[in-house]
This record gives C-alpha cells, structure tokens and sequence, in this order.
C-alpha cells in the first residue's frame, strides 16, 4: 500500500490520471446498472409479485425519490467525515438496498428497498467528483469527473442490457444480486485504490456547508442543470414510441438502439470532459446548443430508420457532453464547500428526469405527435442556455466588486500595522 501511495502521489498530479478514478468508475458502474434496469424487469417484478405495471412503476419512482431526498441529506450529516470513509460508507448503503430488493417478499418491501438503494446514488456522485477533482491538476478536472461519470455511461451499453437478460433469465431477484456484487467489489475496489492521503474532508462542517447553497450562481448552475438534461429527458423518456411509430422500427429494435444511445452518451462524455478543460462555459454552452438543434431535428430524423438510430446516437453525444461541465461548475461556485452542492447537482439531474418526462408527457397529451416531447426537450434546452447565460452575466458583474475586495483586504494589515506603530 504504501508503495501504491507513492505512486499514486506521482500520477495524481502528472500527466497521467490516478488509479483510484477506476474504483469511483465502478461504483458509478454499479448505480447506473440498479438505477435504469428496473425498467426493463417490470413486466417480471410485476408477475412475480401480482402487481400491475403501473404499480411497478412506482418501483421507477421510489428510486428516483431516494435520490432526490439522499443527495443533499447525506452530503450534509456526512460534512466532517473522511471522503474516503464517506464513499466506501455510502457502497455499503447500495449494497444494503440492493440486497434487500433481491430478498423483498413484496411490493411495499420491494419500495422500501429501492427507496434505501436511491439514498446514496447523488451523495456518491457529489463526493466521488470532490475527490476526483482533488486528484489531478487543475487543467484535468473536468477530465477526472468524466472518468467517473464513464461507469455511469458504459452501464447504459453493457450493464443494463446484460442484468436485464439475467433477470428475465434467472428471475429478477438474480439481479439485484449481482448488482451488491458488483458493489462489493466497488467498496474493495475504493479501499484499496484511494490513498489515505486523498481522504481529507472540509473544515467547514455542516454549517460551512449550507453555506453554499445560499449562493445565487450556486442555484443558477443548478437551474442549468435541471433545464438541460430536462430537455434531454423530456425526448428520451418517450424515445421508445417514437422509434416505433415514426421511424418505424420493430419492438424488438428497441434494446439495441438504447445501446446506441449508450455508446453516444459515453463519447460525449469523454469529449465533454476534454474540452471543459480548455473551456468549461464553452463547452457548456456548446453542448446545450447541440442539444437543442439535435432535439428541434427529431421530428425530421425520425421519418426514416438511419436517420433515428443516428438521432439517438447525437442525443446521447449532446447531453452527456455537458454533464462533466455542469457538475465542475456547480463546484466552482461553492469552491469553499462543494461537497453538498456537488450532491444537490445530482439531485437536480433526478429532478430535470421526472419533470422532463412530465413535460414531454403534456405534449403528447396534448396530441402535437409522437415527436413532440423532443419539441418540448429544445425549448427546455433554450431555457438551459438563457439560464446559463444569466449565470454567466452574474459572474461577470460579480468579479470586478471581487477583485476590490481583494485589493482593500490586502491594504488591510499595511494600514493597520502603520496605526500600531
């Protein structure tokens, strides 16, 4: 270990990128898999335990509350531990959940374990980023956090197709078990490979941390983050019936265009992390423009079956492209304690899930076609922009009043010291 250490201390800061983002990869590994499988296993859980699948879907939205509440919870009463302890504290929650959801006797159990299974998932993101950025010079920290988010991509590709096979295989239950394994792996993984040297916390305590979210461009960055994976989701969470009523694909298409979608969510993330790098507003606003011309094509790259599978695919490469930058700004703004506000980022992409897939729902309700949710998604995505356009306005009215404080507080000992004597 302790050889490990000094190694760890050479490439952290190097041209190469720390080993320990591996382990955080593996965890986010694992909560993408738990988090999107229950999808396809409803049709099972609901036979299984003689529920409708609309009552299953609650499983969806237990999840997705545990989330909400757990992000921002977590990352508070956790505020003066070890980051170290924190991350391999909250695996050993994902595991809990996840165990206790293979063992569930029924649906009120089966909502109380999915609800414990979502508690960790934005806290784990939240610190994981902390202790990425930490890791790594100061023009690879965008890089660093997209490394992370690459577990959560590359379970869209691989691991929720292969524990949806096993569920329908070896029943549902056969998942959420190989789901804990692969949390357990992921809490061997964090003790071995973040050194003890990378497991300090903030001074700031709970209260330093609270702090932060008092900040306007705090909750701007937020709002930015809701508008935006909102218009991302208000598309894809009817991406489904758009494939098959309008582009025409089969049924039995649809697993491997979500692949797809995988495939271009892990580039994008990839790519997005680079360039934030080198420009993390450019990129920001970049990727929100992508998003929304991608999402505003949709009703004309549905009408044919390549055009749709390459509209999956750039939807996928625009949203994910700005999910490194948005958790890196959002950081930024609560330099002095970003541990809770990197959470609460996490909560916000939860929100912008159930409120996207809220809106896109209206417009199909309100019978504007099959295609019209991602309509829906490109204003949302407009309204991202507007919304980080006005963050950037206050950042560039708040630094000149910075830069006097500065210059005052550094007069301050001078003239002090010039009265004593």
């Amino acid at each position: 270990m302790n050889i490990y250490v000094r190694i760890s201390k050479q490439v952290s800061k190097g041209s190469l990128m720390p080993l320990a983002l591996l382990a955080l990869a593996v965890g986010a590994f694992g909560i993408g898999t738990t988090e999107f499988v229950m999808m396809g296993l409803l049709p099972d859980v609901a036979d299984d335990l003689h529920i409708s699948i609309p009552s299953a879907g609650h499983l969806v939205s237990a999840y997705a509350l545990g989330v909400v509440i757990g992000a921002p919870l977590l990352a508070a009463v956790t505020a003066r531990m070890s980051r170290r302890t924190v991350l391999i504290s909250l695996m050993g929650l994902f595991v809990v959940g996840n165990a206790l959801s293979a063992l569930a006797p029924d649906n009120g159990w089966l909502l109380a374990a999915r609800f414990l299974s979502g508690l960790p998932h934005g806290a784990f993101f939240g610190v994981g980023a902390v202790v990425a950025t930490n890791m790594v010079a100061p023009e690879r920290k965008a890089r660093s956090v997209s490394l992370m988010f690459l577990g959560l991509t590359v379970a869209n590709v691989a691991g929720v197709p292969v524990a949806t096979l096993m569920g329908q295989n070896l029943g549902w239950r056969a998942t959420f078990l190989g789901v804990s394994a692969i949390g357990l792996a992921a809490i061997a993984a964090l003790a071995f490979l973040i050194p003890h040297d990378h497991e300090h916390t903030t001074a700031q305590g709970l209260r330093g941390e609270l702090a932060a979210l008092r900040s306007l461009p705090v909750w701007l960055s937020l709002g930015t983050t809701v508008a935006g994976f909102g218009a991302l989701f208000s598309a894809y969470s009817y991406i489904t019936p758009m494939l098959t009523d309008a582009a025409g694909y089969a049924g039995a298409s649809v697993t491997l265009l979500l692949a797809l979608f995988g495939v271009g969510a892990t580039a994008g993330n990839l790519l997005g992390g680079r360039l934030a790098d080198h420009s993390l507003r450019g990129t920001l606003f970049g990727g929100l423009a992508s998003l929304m011309v991608v999402l505003a094509l949709f009703p004309l790259l549905m009408r044919t079956e390549l055009t749709a599978a390459v509209a999956v695919i750039l939807l996928g490469m625009a949203a994910f492209a700005t999910g490194s930058p948005l958790q890196l700004m959002v950081m930024e703004k609560a330099a002095s304690a970003p541990s809770l506000a990197s959470s609460a980022n996490q909560a916000a992409f939860n929100l912008a899930n159930a409120g996207g897939a809220w809106i896109g729902g209206l417009a199909l309700a309100a019978g504007f076609g099959v295609t019209s949710p991602a309509l829906a998604g490109a204003a949302l995505a407009v309204l991202g922009l507007a919304v980080a356009a006005l963050a950037y306005t206050v950042d560039r009215r708040r630094a000149p009043a910075a830069g006097r404080e500065r210059i005052v507080a550094s007069h301050v000992p001078q003239e002090a010291e010039a009265v004593h004597h």
